[in-house]
């Protein structure tokens, strides 16, 4: 008997396209039909997208030598899809053994942020997307993470979700944000620094003393 938390899939895809979603809308895992646009299919649609920019980033780290990141993706990738089983499943229909996302999963985020922060310089500023396509691309899952985020919770609103998605999908976010920084330190890539006084506004403002000389 098989020791595993979760039960393994259970399914045979043969044949892609179905035709049943054409007037709008889809299964759930228990069989519920509703519309493509509700509020639980955005949530484990949104999901998906996220997992879709982690497998992107995945091989970019494969492209900058940093085996270990790529290793966690890998895994959150699977957890991503762990999360997308719950989200996808009325509350109801739940199995004991469906696979989810756990807190033991956020508490293992936080203890590789923990980790990789460590060494990172402390920062007197927001920092920007880019430097380098890596720390961009990490950027853009921590954006799609937040949005997936708050899309569940407008569903917790409407029904009750398991309680390790939202905590899950706000400790990915932030850990997006260190794996950001990490790899901009493992590729000694400098990071983009957020400074105000560089838009277009502040730039063109004539400065006091201009504005003294037009007075007078």
């Amino acid at each position: 008997m098989s020791n595993a938390p979760f039960n393994e899939p259970r399914l045979a895809i043969n044949r892609v396209y179905t035709r049943r979603g054409d007037a709008g809308d889809t299964s759930l895992v228990g069989g519920q039909r509703v519309p493509k646009d509700s509020l639980r299919i955005e949530a484990y649609g949104t999901v998906d997208e996220l997992n879709s920019f982690v497998g992107l980033v995945r091989q970019s780290c494969t492209e900058s030598n940093l085996p270990l990141l790529s290793g966690i993706l890998h895994r959150v990738q699977h957890e991503l899809f762990n999360a997308g089983s719950i989200l996808a499943t009325l509350p109801e229909d739940v199995h004991p053994q469906q696979p989810r996302v756990t807190a033991e999963d956020a508490a293992q985020l936080e203890r590789e942020m923990d980790l990789m922060n460590a060494d990172l310089p402390g920062l007197r500023s927001f920092v920007l997307p880019g430097g380098s396509r890596l720390n961009a691309e990490l950027h853009v899952c921590r954006t799609v993470c937040r949005r997936a985020e708050r899309i569940c919770v407008a569903l917790d609103r409407e029904t009750s979700l398991d309680a390790g998605i939202i905590t899950y999908l706000n400790r990915l976010s932030d850990a997006f944000f260190v794996w950001s920084r990490w790899a901009s330190q493992q590729t000694s890539t400098p990071e983009v620094l957020w400074e105000p006084n560089l838009a277009s506004s502040a730039t063109s403002r004539p400065r006091a003393a201009d504005n003294q000389a037009e007075l007078t």
